[in-house]
């Protein structure tokens, strides 16, 4: 099934397009129209398998360094980059995390660190 998409993203050669036939061979159905594909179909081969290494270690950054042999920061620009082209669903990210926030005002010397481990419980 992979060879076939690599041969219809060749093909197609990163513009959009249509599926006007789907078939369901076991039930012996055919149904015709236009059907467009789902946006994380619509992402280049090597995006999909970025994607696909991501929810497989579930999340982990550092493995995915490891997988793909590259950095912290290239890590997070291509998720940045792939979440650009997945417009899904409209969702504001929180980059201030409460953890992240405790250990700023820790950092800062606005509490110590037992104000901190309090407020991580």
């Amino acid at each position: 099934m992979l060879h076939s998409w690599k041969k219809l993203t060749a093909l197609t050669d990163g513009k959009k397009f249509l599926i006007s036939r789907v078939t369901i061979p076991e039930d012996e159905i055919q149904i015709e129209g236009n059907f467009q594909l789902p946006p994380l179909a619509e992402l280049s081969m090597d995006d999909q398998i970025f994607t696909a290494a991501f929810i497989k270690t579930h999340g982990s950054i550092k493995q995915m360094e490891a997988i793909f042999g590259i950095s912290y920061p290239t890590v997070k620009n291509r998720l940045n980059s792939i979440g650009n082209k997945l417009d899904i669903v409209d969702v504001a990210v929180d980059i201030k995390a409460p953890i992240s926030n405790i250990l700023d005002k820790l950092e800062q010397g606005e509490i110590d660190v037992q104000e901190a481990l309090k407020e991580l419980e």
